[in-house]
């Protein structure tokens, strides 16, 4: 049993979530859980640290539930660390998920986020995981996350135009996807983009069923 929580309280993400996860794994058993009590959106370290006590009341629920993998599905990796120390089944974050595959798949990456606020966040997941060297940046689109959800048109055409400038300027052959609601990106134009696209749900299904 694989049960992936989204540690913000928009259920709309998690249902997308959910849904990403089960195309790519039609034969897994998958819940989507979504951390009711938590802020709406986790956009910088002050709501990643308000996510952290609900979010670690559903970790202990999962443990208790018997769940086989437990993903956490915030690209920043929310208590990533501390929901591992008080788990017995491994813990995948979908961002760390992403980066390792990006770094497999082409070595060096770019990823794109929303905001400003959430760049050092990653650029410190990211060296922590011992990737640091094949990251080349982290670059912020400037779409808060729920207008990811209430606005996706246009929130889609910016995140675009940065992976965009990624491909050119950075010269690299895959960007991530830094945020889990960009995850309908990579399902309408990974199979035709000129690089790779990755995003962390995808990512962390494909690793959690590796279990």
């Amino acid at each position: 049993m694989i049960i992936m929580i989204n540690p913000n309280s928009t259920q709309s993400m998690t249902d997308e979530m959910l849904e990403t996860a089960q195309k790519a794994r039609p034969k897994t058993k998958i819940f989507g859980w979504t951390s009711h009590e938590a802020p709406a959106a986790i956009q910088g370290p002050q709501d990643g640290e308000a996510a952290m006590p609900p979010l670690m009341k559903l970790i202990k629920k999962a443990n208790r539930l018997g769940a086989s993998v437990i993903i956490i599905g915030c690209a920043d990796d929310t208590g990533l660390i501390k929901a591992r120390d008080l788990s017995n089944c491994p813990v995948i974050g979908i961002g760390q998920a992403a980066y390792h595959l990006a770094s497999m798949a082409s070595g060096r990456f770019s990823v794109v986020t929303t905001l400003d606020v959430s760049v050092p966040i990653l650029s410190a997941n990211i060296k922590s995981y011992g990737l640091g060297s094949n990251l080349v940046r982290v670059r912020a689109c400037g779409v808060p996350v729920l207008s990811l959800e209430t606005n996706r048109e246009r929130a889609t055409k910016q995140v675009m135009a940065e992976i965009d400038k990624a491909r050119r300027e950075d010269m690299v052959g895959c960007v991530v996807l830094g945020c889990a609601g960009m995850a309908h990106i990579n399902a309408e134009y990974g199979s035709t983009y000129p690089i790779r696209l990755l995003d962390g749900v995808r990512s962390a299904i494909q690793i959690a069923t590796a279990f």
